[in-house]
């Protein structure tokens, strides 16, 4: 255990807690989020050094009144024994925490092999993360959508945030950090005629949504375009050139939203993702250069590129990457994930506290 990252932390958490009590923090309410949330983090830790600090005074006092009166011996063993667990939590929360786990998050999905069946997939996949967010209590908004002909979604962005700080630091995308990749299905299509089981794919990227102090974007690096919307099948939802394109020149990064009626809408919507995206290539460019072992998440919709199926005949839901497979698929469809999102952490977990990379980054 580090005595001087811990000490270093505790002081940090002080210092929050006065910048908390000063009511000049609260007029810039972007800044008073940011300072609440890493105050949040730090609380578990806080109390987890607390309790640990009094348990050694309270055993160092029972082995002293022992030594006088032998019937204290028992209350001093008994508080003996649950050090190493105190121990142990510390030194778990001392190990450095994913920076983003706070954040809200973008969530985009889309349509990859399959056709029609695969944008079928897609909304499926959005309703899942709709009424998962639903279920934690977390706002849900749909930035952009292409949707197809048949009520599915070719490409759909949906943001997904907390009400208020998080508790203990956990944030949307410390739960959902590691469903970016792609997602087979493996059911008959509602186009299949003769029964047939048919599998295809979507792909998800997720991504923390980045504030204005994340990333800084010169103006000068965008190129805007403007274009008239459409809806499926090409149809015209819009007959003014409201929807925006707007592209990064010095990455190539181009983010479109059309979903709003006004230009002006659109291009602020457009500049949201474009923020996480570039935040999200930044901390890829990091990681490379910390391990080249690490891998991004899948951004091709290549059926053999899978880390979860969806097997419908089976109501089967199974993660490639942890070997974790479970019989309830209709209700994880129906936002009841946490099944596997909690095998995942565990996972996570462990990794960490071996020292290998955090699993949404490997």
């Amino acid at each position: 255990m580090s005595s001087e990252r811990l000490a270093a932390l505790l002081d940090e958490y002080a210092e929050l807690e006065k910048r908390l009590a000063d009511p000049a923090l609260h007029a810039d309410q972007g800044t008073a989020r940011r300072v609440g949330r890493r105050y949040a983090e730090l609380v578990p830790l806080h109390k987890a050094a607390g309790e640990l600090e009094q348990a050694r005074a309270d055993l160092a006092a029972a082995r002293e009144l022992a030594a006088e009166d032998p019937s204290f011996a028992a209350e001093a063993e008994s508080i003996g024994a649950g050090l190493p667990a105190l121990e142990e939590r510390l030194a778990e929360l001392l190990i450095p925490r994913d920076p983003h786990d706070a954040k809200d998050v973008i969530v985009e999905i889309k349509a990859g092999e399959g056709g029609e069946e695969s944008a079928l997939f897609a909304g499926d996949l959005l309703r899942m993360y709709t009424r998962y967010a639903e279920r934690h209590g977390w706002l849900t908004e749909v930035i952009d959508a292409q949707d197809s002909d048949l009520g599915g979604v070719k490409d759909v962005s949906l943001a997904i945030k907390t009400k208020g700080v998080p508790e203990g630091g956990n944030g949307v995308w410390s739960r959902l950090k590691w469903e970016g990749g792609v997602h087979r299905v493996q059911r008959v299509p509602v186009t299949e005629s003769q029964g047939r089981i048919h599998t295809s794919a979507a792909g998800v990227l997720v991504l923390p949504e980045a504030e204005d102090v994340d990333v800084t974007i010169d103006p000068n690096d965008l190129r805007i375009d403007v274009f008239r919307s459409s809806g499926p099948g090409g149809q015209s939802v819009n007959t003014t050139d409201s929807a925006v394109r707007i592209t990064h020149v010095p990455t190539g990064i181009t983010v479109s939203c059309q979903n709003e009626k006004s230009q002006l809408q659109n291009r602020e919507q457009a500049m949201r993702i474009l923020r996480a995206r570039l935040l999200a290539a930044a901390q890829e460019q990091a990681d490379a250069a910390a391990s080249d072992a690490r891998k991004a998440q899948v951004r091709t919709v290549d059926r053999s590129e899978r880390i979860r199926t969806y097997n419908f005949p089976q109501n089967r839901i199974t993660d490639h990457r942890i070997g974790y497979t479970a019989y309830n698929l209709d209700l994880a469809l129906a936002g009841d994930l946490d099944g596997v999102l909690d095998a995942l952490a565990e996972a996570d977990r462990a990794a960490r506290l071996a020292g290998e990379p955090d699993l949404s980054r490997r």
